[in-house]
């Protein structure tokens, strides 16, 4: 069975896409090769995958398009302080704190270079 092992993010300012992903979950980068391209490590010991940050060929992703990639969903403690400060590190809301009963709670989250992720507060209380 095929299972995500690595993920990318594009980003035309790299060092920007960097400053805001450490800010908000911790992450670091580390430059590899001659590339224009960095490892993320995303953490320790909890379940997950690592991934890397790529200088974006083309053009960035506009407003309100439609999402034509795989979209990742990071695990946060709470997803009202995370959607804070993802919002004052120079990211924005596309799409508010929703239930997924059962599940958690689920809001989505644009970065600084248009790309859009997830964010998920376990609760199964959630409806």
């Amino acid at each position: 069975m095929g299972r995500p092992i690595h993920f990318e993010i594009h980003a035309g300012r790299p060092e920007r896409a960097q400053a805001f992903y450490s800010g908000l979950f911790g992450w670091t980068f580390t430059k590899w090769g001659d590339q224009s391209y960095w490892l993320i490590k995303t953490g320790d010991g909890a379940p997950g995958i690592d991934g890397g940050l790529v200088e974006r060929r083309g053009a960035a992703p506009t407003a309100g398009q439609p999402v034509s990639s795989f979209v990742c969903t990071i695990n946060v403690d709470d997803l009202e302080e995370a959607m804070k400060r993802g919002q004052s590190l120079g990211g924005a809301v596309a799409l508010p704190r929703m239930a997924v009963p059962g599940v958690g709670w689920l809001g989505y989250l644009t970065d600084p270079e248009g790309n859009i992720f997830g964010l998920m507060q376990t609760d199964p209380q959630a409806r």
